[in-house]
């Protein structure tokens, strides 16, 4: 019988998880920072798309056309659920990298995104991948991709092959994926506990066992536990997409752009004496003890002159997506924990408090009486949305275009949370991306919508929902006790719902 699974864990699904960084309307603040052109907005694809979560709502709450395919028919027969909700769904397919690239009736992509998929799949579905990139990725285009890179993993690789090795040889006849890792685990507990020489000579593994310890079982499956599993250097990466004519832009990873975060000033004085861009990207990897890259690649990229990059920067727009008292003024970095810059933040934060869109060129009007410059302005929008305080923000005409899209497909989500907190995600017309919202806040909306207007009146009607599920509200890791203690926990949620986030849902158009 055809293996059509190629090596990759097929018989548990991917988590329901949604990435920013395939969004193409993130990519432009990062690119601007490099000096780079940015690309048109026509047509966009994901190599690999999961549970379809990220590529639905981009699909929804931009002007973009979306295509994608993900190998998993049941991960694809999801997402063309969703997909099927809103007019101008993406176009998704189960098919294999080789079958999809080779398809004659794809358009050509000023975007194409891969987020997980390049470091779990086989030489022969990169080649593949570079291929389709050499002939579908537009000049201007760009590429997003993520992979793990090799100094943060070097010890730990023996450790996954170890693994790996148990699940195949030691797992009982007949054993599911979910018992193969719950049995490799539980082997390496038993032999770090007799403290082997691996052990001692590298002590950071045993915290990072504790942590996957702690993870989600489908996660690990796909993370750790297949055929194909190869970590890879910054410079093995540019190597094998040099034949796309594609050149490396920067880190989709925003804090990334501020070295002094990550890197010392000796560190950064070494890395300035490299002159080839390459060899500094892998050196800057062992610098930080990078283990996993999210960056953007250009084909034909672009410089901007100074003119031009003051100029499409103040274009830009942002709205602010978190409550103004849950920004702090530290940000954390490789070297720890660092203080923001009062007289820069503190002003930034209390303009965009109101969850109002403004452009970065507005933006620095009304501020101008700080006298912030507009390269560090740049830089501190970068650090507020890496926070998760910020976000960058459509146009008007492209939000009114979308709302309809994402009203549709957000009725599909909050219905599904009726039953089930497997999704965290709505989509924003504003954002042209995903709002995380865990289970009990999507009913909080939903409850809005039914008529109800008070957090008392949420909170009855979440508990009817629950209640009438057999279910409880977890909290402290006990399930709550009698619909007096489940309304009282459920009427403190929704409390602040209404104080902390009902206001910004509204002006990002999530309700």
């Amino acid at each position: 019988m055809t293996d059509w699974t190629g090596g990759y864990v097929a018989d548990v699904g991917y988590t329901y998880g949604y990435y920013g960084e395939l969004n193409p309307l993130r990519a432009r603040l990062a690119l601007l920072s490099a000096n780079l052109a940015l690309p048109k907005s026509g047509a966009a694809c994901e190599l690999g798309f999961g549970q379809g979560i990220s590529a639905n709502v981009h699909a929804a709450g931009s002007g973009t056309r979306w295509y994608g395919t993900d190998f998993n028919p049941a991960q694809a027969n999801f997402a063309g659920h969703l997909a099927e909700s809103f007019s101008g769904g993406p176009q998704l397919f189960d098919q294999s990298f080789a079958e999809f690239c080779a398809r004659d009736d794809l358009p050509d992509f000023d975007f194409i995104g891969l987020h997980g998929i390049w470091s779990w799949i086989s030489d022969d579905n990169r080649a593949v991948i570079v291929d389709f990139l050499r002939r579908k990725l537009k000049v201007g285009g760009v590429l997003y991709i993520s992979y793990n890179t090799q100094p943060g993993w070097a010890a730990m690789v023996p450790v996954r092959d170890l693994l790996n090795q148990h699940a195949d040889m030691l797992a009982p006849a007949g054993a599911g994926v979910v018992a193969r890792v719950e049995g490799a685990l539980a082997f390496a507990k038993k032999l770090w506990a007799v403290n082997p020489a691996f052990a001692r000579n590298n002590p950071q593994i045993a915290e990072r066992l504790k942590k996957i310890e702690a993870m989600d079982r489908n996660y690990l499956a796909h993370e750790y536990f297949n055929r194909d599993w190869v970590p890879m250097s910054f410079a093995d990466m540019a190597a094998a997409l040099a034949p796309a004519k594609i050149d490396f832009a920067c880190s989709a990873t925003y804090l990334d752009h501020l070295p002094n975060l990550g890197m010392t000033q000796e560190q950064l004085a070494l890395l300035d004496e490299l002159p080839d861009p390459v060899f500094r990207q892998s050196t800057r990897d062992f610098m930080v003890g990078q283990q996993f890259r999210r960056d953007y690649w250009v084909k034909g990229a672009r410089k901007l002159n100074p003119l031009e990059y003051r100029e499409q920067l103040r274009a830009q727009r942002v709205v602010m997506v978190a409550p103004r008292d849950s920004v702090t003024m530290t940000v954390k970095g490789v070297l720890g924990e660092a203080t923001l810059t009062d007289a820069i933040y503190r002003p930034i934060l209390d303009l965009m408090s109101d969850h109002q869109v403004r452009g970065v060129g507005e933006i620095e009007h009304a501020l101008r009486e700080h006298a912030i410059p507009l390269a560090s302005l740049h830089q501190a929008l970068m650090v507020l949305t890496e926070k998760a305080a910020l976000a960058p923000a459509h146009d008007e005409a492209t939000i009114a275009a979308a709302r309809p899209r994402t009203d549709q497909l957000n009725r599909l989500l909050l219905d599904r949370a009726r039953g089930s907190g497997e999704i965290n995600y709505l989509a924003s017309p504003v954002l042209g991306g995903a709002v995380t919202l865990t289970r009990f806040p999507q009913l909080f909306i939903l409850a809005i919508q039914a008529g109800k207007a008070s957090p008392e009146e949420w909170a009855a009607y979440v508990l009817q929902i629950i209640k009438g599920q057999g279910q409880s509200i977890v909290k402290d890791g006990k399930p709550l006790q009698g619909d007096q203690a489940n309304f009282d926990e459920l009427l403190a949620q929704a409390t602040e719902f209404g104080s902390q986030r009902l206001a910004g849902l509204r002006a990002l158009g999530v309700l």
